[in-house]
């Protein structure tokens, strides 16, 4: 079969679960495949102590596909590492965090958000294969310390303040990280061993991001800009307008200008008072108002135009910029 690249399958988290063909669940640990009319491979979750999950999906789709999930109030402590692939996020109304960003390959995450919409967008035909560790508030309740040491968010969130939103990129997996995700994906045990190994390896890996995020804290100053990055920014923000629909990811737009995705994201800041993609969102809905005012469009070919694959994500960011509708908008610009 040939699916049309455009095309998504959009699935509710729920939908998505019941579609799982295999399912077997031996003592801890899950393994859930893919039909096969979706693609190859699937999700291997091993369930450790005190609510400490370690998740290892290996697969490839057929066709894009759109996963819809409703995060709870009880969301875990997450950390995600990719070794290939990625997603696009959607966050339709998030307030501390970006409403549209990517999570690319080789680069590691960590996050916390309950009572989050989230739409998340996974690409056809390439190999995925990510690492994801969760780990329950409560859990980091047993480690009797000064939490000093600790990035502010996190700081909040041991503390058990559990409405605290964050999504923290950590940048490129670094070689020790690197080696904790070979070791986890090549366990040579089985059992109660398998568990301890995985325990183990699971806390060295968020040590390392606890430390990586600290330091990078520490050094989150002021880029100091020369004459042709500032060039390379402007370049990039052309690139963005030029492929507003379908735009590269940070990497990608990174190496188009020549400049590396750091000073792409910081400089960004700078210069523009914004993220990369918050400035790509700005000028999306910035077309759809042309587009709502000037054109007899419905709101989903408004939203296909400027680059939404949901009208849905559309009018909720379009409401969250301009406090009105699209519908509410178009109508009165009509009138």
């Amino acid at each position: 079969m040939t699916f049309s690249e455009p095309v998504y399958w959009d699935v509710d988290q729920k939908a998505y679960r019941g579609f799982e063909m295999m399912y077997q669940q031996s003592g801890s640990e899950t393994v859930s495949r893919l039909p096969e009319y979706m693609g190859t491979g699937g999700d291997r979750v091993t369930q450790l102590r005190n609510g400490l999950v370690v998740c290892i999906r290996e697969a490839q789709l057929w066709q894009p596909l759109r996963l819809k999930q409703q995060h709870q109030s009880s969301f875990p402590l997450t950390a995600k590492f990719y070794l290939s692939s990625g997603s696009r996020v959607i966050t339709p109304g998030a307030v501390h965090i970006p409403d549209d960003y990517e999570e690319t390959t080789g680069c590691n995450y960590i996050y916390h958000l309950p009572n989050i919409l989230e739409y998340e967008e996974w690409r056809a035909k390439e190999k995925i294969q990510m690492v994801m560790i969760c780990a329950d508030i409560n859990y980091f309740q047993s480690f009797t310390s000064d939490n000093e040491f600790l990035p502010e968010p996190l700081r909040r969130l041991i503390e058990l303040d559990s409405s605290a939103q964050f999504h923290q990129s950590l940048g490129k997996n670094t070689p020790a990280i690197q080696q904790i995700l070979q070791q986890i994906l090549h366990c040579p045990y089985q059992g109660i061993t398998r568990q301890m190994y995985l325990e183990g390896k699971a806390l060295e890996i968020l040590t390392l991001q606890f430390t990586n995020w600290k330091e990078t804290s520490h050094h989150s100053v002021s880029l100091k800009l020369r004459k042709d990055d500032i060039e390379r920014l402007y370049a990039a923000q052309e690139i963005l307008i030029r492929t507003m629909n379908n735009p590269p990811s940070l990497l990608g737009l990174a190496r188009q200008v020549g400049i590396n995705e750091r000073k792409l994201k910081q400089g960004f800041r700078q210069v523009f008072g914004t993220t990369v993609f918050g400035y790509l969102q700005d000028y999306r809905l910035q077309q759809a108002q042309k587009l709502l005012k000037k054109r007899e469009m419905s709101i989903a070919s408004v939203a296909t135009a400027i680059g939404y694959t949901n009208p849905e994500a559309f009018s909720v960011a379009f409401r969250r910029k301009f406090a009105v509708s699209p519908k509410a908008y178009q109508l009165g610009k009509n009138r």
